[in-house]
């Protein structure tokens, strides 16, 4: 019985690592598309994002981006709020969020293109 059990929770904790899975959005903002997406999937605490924005089926590289993740206030739990900006890696921009705890945080990805006009874009994640 005791090797079942064994045998039961790996099987069950394989399967929920397997299941885990990373993150992937995109959006459309004033004729730019914008990727966010992780390498890993989301958790508590430190989580690496990537920006990807494109005109026209190109890489924009040259708007400077940032973003807000945050938790609006609810009974018994204050009003939660992460911010950074984006660092140019190659051609997506890195942000680094921390999760201070699981559910549904929603963001708001802002960039400026050379133009000098500021795009945003809004959505939501889960933990």
């Amino acid at each position: 019985m005791k090797s079942f059990l064994k045998l039961f929770s790996i099987l069950i904790l394989a399967f929920g690592i397997a299941s885990a899975s990373s993150l992937s959005q995109s959006g459309n903002k004033n004729g730019y598309e914008v990727k966010l997406t992780s390498e890993k999937s989301l958790v508590v605490g430190n989580n690496s994002l990537y920006i990807q924005i494109f005109k026209d089926g190109k890489v924009v590289t040259n708007a400077k981006a940032k973003a807000k993740f945050y938790m609006p206030e609810m009974p018994g739990m204050p009003y939660m709020e992460f911010k950074d900006k984006a660092k140019l890696v190659k051609d997506k921009y890195k942000i680094d969020i921390n999760f201070s705890m699981g559910g549904t945080w929603q963001y708001q990805l802002k960039f400026k293109t050379s133009d000098g006009k500021v795009h945003k874009l809004r959505g939501s994640v889960n933990l």
